[in-house]
């Protein structure tokens, strides 16, 4: 067995465990790996560790490897998770699955019209920013459910759910209440757009740090990069 597939049945165990601790079904919570900065080989040896859905930050750095990786297509779901600026939302709208960074109305609405009606809708979910760091993109979580709104209507869109990036800490309560912040607006949003007939089913949140506290606080997708591949390599900057 490679590096890559034992480690990523060390995190398969690691999720186990964690939904087992807390009544919840170990199929209940996605498991998505971060490929960022590392190459198509590295996707593909996860593939053949039965992985199927990868995460990426860097636009220019996720469609060589999309485009490379051409012949698995079909089986494979690609998420965007990095911030997004308005001249990579074509790109995006044309070779990704997901977009779990959407924090304004411009970006929904440029992924819409841009994206094929001969493709299934894009799979989005809204980034709240419940630390207020001036680093994180993310909506306001006052601002969460007007936007939601906003975003529901738009004709080549399907509003999965909430996403958030909580600040880093190795200390458990802390990673807690963070958590618990970022699960309560999307319990706020959840419930508005249930009135609108439309049910939310992703709560993505939790990363190789803190993977255990976000199941325990209802995370549905998780993003694991360094538990899965390793340290992070360099990479060429590509301004997304």
């Amino acid at each position: 067995m490679g590096m890559i597939a034992s480690k990523l049945q060390l995190v398969q165990s690691r999720i186990k465990q964690a939904c087992l601790k807390v009544d919840r079904l170990p199929d209940e919570v996605t498991l998505l790996a971060v490929s960022k900065t590392f190459d198509a080989d590295a996707v593909r040896e996860a593939f053949s560790a039965g992985q199927r859905r990868f995460g990426e930050n860097y636009v220019q750095e996720a469609v060589e490897k999309i485009t490379a990786l051409a012949d698995l297509r079909p089986q494979l779901e690609w998420h965007m998770i990095g911030p997004l600026q308005s001249n990579k939302t074509r790109v995006v709208a044309e070779h990704f699955d997901w977009v779990h960074t959407i924090d304004r109305l411009k970006i929904a609405q440029r992924l819409s019209e841009q994206r094929s009606p001969h493709l299934p809708p894009l799979q989005v979910c809204l980034q709240v920013n419940t630390s207020g760091e001036a680093s994180k993109s993310g909506v306001a979580p006052a601002q969460a459910v007007a936007l939601a709104r906003a975003i529901a209507q738009l004709p080549h869109l399907h509003l999965r759910g909430v996403m958030a990036l909580p600040a880093a800490s190795a200390d458990a309560p802390t990673q807690h209440q963070a958590l618990r912040e970022v699960r309560a607006v999307f319990e706020a949003v959840s419930q508005e757009m249930r009135h609108e007939g439309l049910v939310l089913d992703t709560l993505s949140m939790g990363m190789s740090a803190d993977l255990e506290a976000a199941i325990e606080q209802g995370s549905t997708m998780v993003r694991i990069g360094a538990a899965i591949f390793g340290a992070r390599g360099p990479r060429a900057l590509d301004g997304a």
